[in-house]
């Protein structure tokens, strides 16, 4: 069926009739309700899907707005909402977790077992004097042992702070400092693709650089068995601190707005911005989605292979599959090893019913099938699949039809999430079981949240004109805050110029003239979306500058086909501008040197040196002429302010 060219995906009838949100009639039903009583909504929902110690009276407070709180007087814990309450229920021996180690190896976790070492962990936490609202940084590999560390620091009611493990000493050191962590939770090193990659050494470092003082006991988790060094009084292995705990701890109930975790995302400056988290609105917004979007059944296998060094890991691998009782799937490696078969090979060997990755997969994976039938998904049995999501960016209408026809067998619908680690949990995304589907359209708002389309005074913009996304009312699972600058937080995502009462989700949207389906268009600030990941072009101009060869850099972002937008970084020089192998050499030196000071992922693609930027003649860089020049567009836009014409032809590349 289409809607004149657009190919709209139906779901199946066996779908509808099966789904929690059965037929587009009981999708407007919700979100009608929502509309009726928006408190009301909410709170029904927190009533349901959440055990509390002590049940809330007070639903939304506005009165520091925009420091919404909600559920302000009611009690409750995380870790017991996820494992307790499925151990009381008797589904102490379902399988909570099945994780496949980068070799293959599988090791499968019941909900008891689960439980049991998660008690060990809050103890042993515990017994070094950690309390209550106290930060802890997490810094481990994608093993059972990080989501152990998580929902211990919930149990007990410290706040912790995942940091991904690929990123460097630097950006570990300014997160520990900046959350004034009292302990580090680490790994002497990490399997990847058959290689195995050391952390405690780049702990090490990031102590090295000074700060840091705020810490007092790290925790190393043995993975890899390489060799580290462990400072006396300090540092302790895990397995040491685990052998004498009891496998029971009673858990700390929290108040709804206790800050369950920070996690550190990239923002349009260089520092990168705590985003702050609570307990009731987070963990509620978790289990509706997992409920509404991914249709959760008892039956279900769930994989969500993200890491938990993003939010995607902390809401639907940490929280949510756990907090509805799922089992899922939790992987250590890469989509490309042992080869590019390994993610269909999983699903089959699984049995998972319901698969959540990203787009740069998808287009990654799909180069290597034309490439190589035997790693073509069609040379697998995926037939165990029912339900498909896409994550971390938009989604191109191809990859999407790919997908669809050859992962999901063309019976599966697709769920294009969109959502941000500001939001806790899914904002825009099609309901399965109601949703018809259009490529590349994360279609219509989860139920409750008030998406719009707005111009630069917050007035809405008629369907079918692009404009920037916002969200009209606070929901629970909003950021609370950025840890110690309330400032920035108000300044970042409730702008005076939208009149300080509109979220600002930091990205342009268009909605169908037709049937309003969302679609987003990418960034309005300088924030670059690479492989589903932000990274600030300030922070990546930052560390070029840092470098001693280095006088001057401006980063933009341009299209690439993997990774959806790719690093496109234009330098000065202190010497002579290079050129041939001298230019090739200093590339590379400055392509490691980004990644040691932030990480691999943030390495500039492309490297482009001149003599000065197009500048304006009050020394303002252009950088919407480095954008056409970065995607090898002709310049045709206006440079009648442009300091230096001729620079344009030395950065063409």
């Amino acid at each position: 069926m289409s809607n004149e060219s657009v190919q709209l995906y139906y779901p199946s009838p066996e779908f509808v009739k099966n789904a929690a949100v059965s037929g587009m009639d009981a999708y407007k039903a919700l979100c009608a309700e929502a509309e009726k009583d928006y408190e009301g909504y909410w709170a029904r929902h927190a009533r349901e899907l959440i055990t509390w110690q002590t049940p809330f009276t007070k639903v939304l407070d506005e009165s520091e707005a925009p420091f919404y709180k909600w559920f302000t007087d009611g009690k409750l814990n995380v870790s017991y909402n996820c494992l307790d309450r499925n151990v009381e229920a008797g589904n102490g021996d379902k399988t909570a977790i099945i994780f496949e180690a980068d070799d293959g190896q599988v090791t499968k976790v019941s909900y008891k077992e689960l439980l049991s070492k998660v008690c060990k962990m809050a103890n042993a936490l515990k017994s070094m004097g950690v309390k209550k609202g106290d930060r802890v940084v997490i810094y481990l590999p994608m093993t059972v042992e990080g989501i152990v560390a998580m929902q211990a620091c919930a149990r007990i009611g410290a706040t912790h702070s995942v940091v991904f493990g690929g990123f460097s000493a630097q950006s570990l050191r300014d997160r520990i400092n900046d959350a004034g962590a009292v302990c580090l939770i680490t790994s002497d090193g990490q399997f990847r693709g058959g290689k195995s990659i050391p952390l405690k050494p780049i702990a090490d470092e990031a102590f090295s650089l000074g700060g840091c003082e705020s810490v007092k006991n790290v925790i190393v988790f043995k993975r890899t068995g390489g060799e580290v060094s462990m400072t006396a009084g300090r540092d302790q292995w895990l397995h040491e601190v685990l052998a004498s705990q009891p496998e029971t701890c009673e858990p700390e109930w929290v108040e709804a707005e206790h800050p369950l975790f920070l996690l550190y995302t990239s923002g349009s400056t260089g520092k990168p911005k705590g985003v702050q988290h609570s307990t009731g609105g987070y963990l509620l917004q978790a289990i509706m989605t997992m409920k509404y979007s991914f249709d959760i059944k008892p039956a279900d296998v769930f994989w969500c292979t993200a890491d938990i060094g993003w939010v995607t890991g902390h809401t639907y691998i940490t929280y949510g599959p756990l907090a509805c009782g799922a089992t899922e799937v939790v992987f250590e490696g890469v989509p490309t090893y042992p080869d590019a078969g390994r993610f269909w090979k999983m699903i089959q060997d699984h049995k998972a019913s319901i698969f959540y990755t990203a787009p740069t997969a998808i287009r990654s994976l799909i180069k290597a099938a034309d490439t190589n039938e035997a790693v073509h998904p069609k040379k697998y049995d995926l037939s165990s699949l029912r339900l498909l999501g896409s994550v971390g960016e938009p989604i191109n209408p191809a990859a999407w039809e790919w997908y669809h026809q050859n992962v999901g067998g063309g019976r599966c619908p697709i769920v294009d999430t969109f959502w941000q680690t500001e939001t806790g949990g899914h904002m825009i995304t099609p309901m399965p079981g109601a949703t018809p589907l259009v490529p590349g359209s994360c279609t219509l708002p989860f139920p409750g949240i008030q998406a719009a389309v707005v111009d630069e005074t917050g007035s809405d913009v008629p369907w079918g004109q692009g404009g920037i996304l916002v969200v009209k009312k606070p929901w629970p699972s909003m950021i609370r805050t950025i840890y110690g600058d309330p400032e920035r937080f108000k300044k970042s995502y409730y702008p005076e110029d939208l009149g300080g009462t509109l979220y600002l989700a930091g990205d342009g949207a268009i909605r169908d003239a037709k049937t309003g389906y969302f679609t987003i268009t990418g960034r309005i600030d300088d924030v670059l979306n690479v492989s589903g990941h932000r990274m600030g072009t300030m922070e990546i101009e930052s560390a070029l500058v840092a470098h001693e060869k280095v006088a001057e850099a401006a980063v933009v972002g341009r299209p690439d086909d993997l990774t959806g937008e790719a690093i496109c970084a234009f330098v000065v020089l202190k010497g002579a501008r290079p050129t041939g192998d001298e230019a090739k050499k200093v590339i590379k030196e400055l392509q490691d040197w980004v990644g040691k000071e932030i990480g691999p992922i943030a390495k500039p693609k492309d490297i482009r040196f001149g003599e000065n930027l197009p500048k304006t003649r009050s020394g303002k860089i252009m950088r919407r002429l480095l954008r056409s020049l970065a995607k090898g567009e002709e310049v045709t836009q206006d440079t009648s302010t442009l300091e230096n014409p001729a620079i344009l032809e030395q950065l063409k590349g």
